[in-house]
Order: C-alpha cells, then structure tokens, then sequence
C-alpha cells in the first residue's frame, strides 16, 4: 500500500484562502481540501450541466475506448475522434454550443489559480470526467489550449485516486500522489506541459460521489 505523501499536513478545512498548499514541483501546487465546503454545490451543477451535455466515452484517434467518461462547459469544449484532439465550440453529440461555465466555478478556479501564484487565470473551458471503477487516464501532456501561459486547475470530488506526476518526457517514471475529495491541483509556468494521468480507481463509495470520482479541469483556451 502506497503511503500517503501528504499525511502530515493538518487536516484541511474546505477553505481556498486557507486550506494547506503544498509544493508538488516547480510551479505546481497541491490546495489540499481547498473546495471541500463547495463539493455539493459543484456536483449539483455538474448533474444539470451533464443534462444538458451528457457524459460521454470518447474514442482516441488509434481508436480505443477510453475509460473516463466526460463532457464540457464553456465557450469551447474538448473532444476526441478518428480526427484527433481538439477544442470545439460545439458539442458532438448535439450540435448545439457547450453549456455555459458557471460563474461560481470561475471565481473558485481564479481563485485557486490565485493561491497557487498565477494571478488573473480567466478559465473559459471546463472538461468534466467521471471515473468508475477501474477507470484511469494514461500519462499525457494538455497541449491542445494553444496558451500554456495560463495554468491548468484540477477539482477533486468523490472517491480518492492516485495523481500520476511525471515530468517533461514521458519517459520519466512518474511519482503517485494521493488525491481526495476537495483537493485541488494547480501547474502551470515550468510544469505547464509536465505529463501526468490518473492510476485505475480502485473499488470503493464516497457518501456524495457513489462508486466514482468526477474530475474538473479549468483551462483557458486560445480561440
């Protein structure tokens, strides 16, 4: 069993402006419990905004099924087919322009973003994924925002996961970091294009989540 690298820090009181910050590496930071106290208020937004956009598996451009299930917010959102990954303005599925990306959510991502030194992080797309048991996230870069100058802004919710931190080339071993319900993972300036990914979610219930764990994601994307 995999020990806890953050087990001697105080236990985190849901606050951004409080919640202990911990430095994951140059640039990147853990908030740990940092939206705790707004975890019920997200995930009732996350079940109208799945409404609207429901979650989806997406194929690879190599065709494979990925195991996440996800859906967007915001003026773009991202996708994956046969013609590779991309932002679009436009769901797939519908036709129709991403749900709008909630005011509340912003401010929480500014303000995350703020805390972890990357003053005046405007987000303009959200990517929400879902993982069930088993499910995970291979080691990949976020290239597709064409604005690495913005950092990425990660919500935790439900069931614990393994945060795989790996560095510049995908063949550095990455190291396993535990990440709970509330936490929040900030990178951006050196670690920007850092690879990372999320271990297979083991079995388990979070008394909000259920058997899985829903991941948000804030970028700002260039147009």
């Amino acid at each position: 069993m995999l020990p806890d690298l953050f087990s001697d820090l105080p236990p985190p009181d849901g606050d951004l402006a409080t919640a202990p910050l911990t430095a994951i590496d140059e640039g990147a930071v853990l908030i740990r419990g940092g939206i705790a106290r707004h975890a019920e208020h997200l995930l009732s937004d996350i079940r109208a905004l799945t409404a609207q956009a429901p979650l989806r598996r997406l194929y690879t451009p190599g065709g494979g099924l990925m195991s996440a299930s996800l859906s967007c917010c915001g003026t773009v959102g991202w996708v994956s087919d046969q013609r590779g990954y991309r932002y679009q303005r436009t769901d797939p599925l519908s036709g129709r322009p991403w749900p709008a990306l909630p005011a509340s959510w912003s401010q929480l991502a500014a303000q995350a973003a703020g805390r972890a030194g990357y003053a005046g992080f405007v987000p303009n797309s959200t990517l929400i994924n879902r993982y069930g048991r088993r499910a995970e996230m291979g080691l990949h870069q976020d290239r597709n925002e064409g604005d690495f100058a913005a950092p990425i802004v990660s919500f935790s919710l439900g069931l614990s996961c393994l945060f795989l931190w790996g560095g510049p080339t995908r063949s550095q071993r990455p190291r396993r970091i535990p990440l709970t319900h509330g936490d929040v993972v900030v990178w951006g300036g050196p670690s920007r294009l850092f690879f990372h990914g999320i271990a297979p979610l083991p079995d388990g219930t979070h008394p909000l989540t259920g058997p899985c764990r829903y991941n948000l994601t804030f970028r700002h994307v260039r147009p």
